[in-house]
């Protein structure tokens, strides 16, 4: 399904998210330019709904506050060189394992807050990019991530308890002196995981308030 950079309507400009309603039944809506939010808020919804979505949420301004905290978006960085050594090895995701680890993602993106499904198109443009991981340590996979020079950009353990090996692999594979990646606020167990092994919040990126 197709976004909405651009949704005009007389209340104002908004943008709408909706490629994950198929896969999600989710949108997102971020109001760009109003003089009366709630009701551009109000007709964003209603196009959403038409569109399929069953959950929708929505940023952008303060007055949506007087709908339900769904979560904030935290960005956390740490420097790299204080993040503990791991004896698991990356892997790089090749055409033939494309597949597998796209499969891998889409079943755990489903439980984090604000998660995007992955496409066929989207995984062959990360492919492209040669930014995606497996992680294992000898014949065990222990997760799947993302990572570029100075940002982690996904983090999914596959084997119980290895979520810091994770992270670790991954942001030795970074090149930059401080990395950074984005959380869910209310991903706590994320959280506790990056804040112990040394990541501190440095900015709140949104919040993302629950509008149907």
């Amino acid at each position: 399904m197709k976004d909405f950079p651009f949704f005009t309507t007389e209340h104002g400009v908004a943008t709408l998210i909706l490629k994950e309603i198929p896969y999600q039944e989710t949108a997102y809506i971020i109001l760009r330019d109003s003089q009366e939010p709630l009701a551009l808020a109000g007709e964003c919804v209603d196009f959403c709904r038409v569109c399929g979505a069953e959950r929708i949420y929505a940023t952008g301004h303060d007055v949506l506050a007087a709908y339900p905290l769904y979560t904030a978006m935290w960005e956390m960085s740490c420097v790299r060189e204080a993040i503990p050594d791991t004896d698991a090895a990356l892997f790089p995701v090749q055409e033939q394992t494309l597949e597998v680890w796209q499969k891998l993602y889409n079943e755990k993106v489903k439980k984090v807050p604000n998660g995007a499904w992955m496409s066929g198109t989207d995984a062959k443009q990360m492919l492209a990019k040669g930014d995606g991981y497996f992680i294992h340590r000898g014949d065990t996979l222990l997760g799947i991530g993302r990572v570029c020079a100075d940002r982690i950009d996904w983090v999914a353990s596959i084997t119980l308890g290895a979520g810091a090996d994770v992270v670790k692999a991954l942001a030795h594979a970074a090149t930059e002196d401080t990395i950074s990646l984005t959380v869910a606020s209310t991903n706590q167990k994320a959280v506790d995981l990056y804040e112990h092994l040394g990541f501190l919040r440095t900015a709140e990126i949104s919040k993302w308030y629950k509008v149907r």
